[in-house]
């Protein structure tokens, strides 16, 4: 089959579509035929080895998993004698990130536990688009920030892949709305239900005047006296990417702010599991919740993807076709 083989960190130019041994289910695997995946911020960390902290989950020298990808959607090809939720001909989507990546391939084998049915109602590029983005918005706003309808919720980097599954699910939850962007990507928070939009070309939040029960910062580089500024008394700020001085800060100052007033600072850190990709399922299957894709790659094009997916511009998801 082929696959894109990563062998060691370093720019998108390390990547290199091969021909590799094709896969065998074990007795508690599914083989699932690829046909799309999709890049996420953890596709950068995985080829790039940073920040370093990384490395100590992904290879300290070189990547530990030689084959990246992590979101994907295909149809299940063969199953092992143990598997119990899918047969052969389902149509499935997951996070391979938990279970040793593989998703930049034309098959691999999974633990059933990272897969979920694809929603009928949309097509396998939208449903590759939806695992690790759409289950870290989740968690981020109904696990970590508490989220509760009636909630004033600022979304910080709201236009990218996280940002608009977050938008979408903070209304689900019958929230207020406000996405921060770039002029460019105004319409975009305008199409899929914002309330309120902020250009951060035009106006700062360092003298924004609103204040909010929950502040999901994706992507940026304010400092967290920013942020706990615009909290509501009690309110939460949880951090999902950005930038690696704006993590530090949230992983170190975080905590004693939190002990020592009444506004909640913490950092997310996705963790793929079967329940939430079932619930993100059924919001995609409700139609709360729909993928957006900015641009598609096919396999072999997956350098120019991810230089593209690097430059942090992109309109919701970047999709490889396969």
């Amino acid at each position: 089959m082929k696959a894109i083989v990563c062998n060691k960190y370093g720019s998108p130019d390390v990547l290199e579509l091969k021909d590799v041994e094709k896969p065998y289910p074990t007795e508690n695997q599914v083989l699932v035929k690829i046909h799309s995946a999709s890049l996420n911020f953890g596709n950068l960390v995985l080829l790039k080895g940073k920040p370093f902290l990384a490395r100590f989950a992904f290879g300290l020298t070189k990547p530990k998993y030689s084959i990246p990808g992590g979101d994907i959607a295909g149809t299940v090809e063969a199953v092992g004698k143990d598997v119990k939720q899918f047969k052969v001909g389902d149509e499935v989507f997951g996070d391979l990130s938990v279970c040793g990546w593989g998703g930049f391939a034309e098959y691999v084998t999974v633990p059933e536990y990272a897969l979920a049915f694809k929603p009928k109602n949309i097509s396998f590029e939208e449903a590759a688009a939806a695992p690790m983005a759409g289950v870290t918005a989740l968690q981020g706003l109904r696990d970590k920030g508490k989220i509760k309808s009636g909630h004033k919720v600022l979304i910080y980097g709201a236009s990218g892949g996280v940002g608009t599954f977050a938008v979408q699910i903070a209304k689900a939850f019958g929230a207020e709305v406000t996405g921060v962007c770039s002029t460019r990507n105004v319409e975009i928070l305008r199409s899929i239900g914002a309330d309120h939009i902020i250009d951060y070309t035009k106006e700062s939040l360092t003298h924004h005047q609103e204040y909010y029960d929950l502040v999901l910062g994706v992507n940026g580089s304010n400092s967290l006296s920013t942020y706990k500024r615009i909290l509501k008394i009690n309110g939460n700020f949880v951090h999902v990417g950005g930038s690696e001085s704006q993590l530090y800060q949230t992983l170190f100052l975080g905590p004693f702010i939190s002990m020592t007033g009444s506004k909640k600072i913490s950092s997310l850190l996705q963790k793929a599991n079967q329940k939430d990709l079932n619930d993100l399922k059924e919001l995609l299957e409700t139609s709360k919740v729909k993928p957006i894709i900015d641009k598609r790659f096919k396999l072999g094009e997956i350098t120019e993807g991810f230089e593209y997916f690097q430059e942090g511009h992109a309109q919701g998801k970047v999709v490889i076709t396969i």
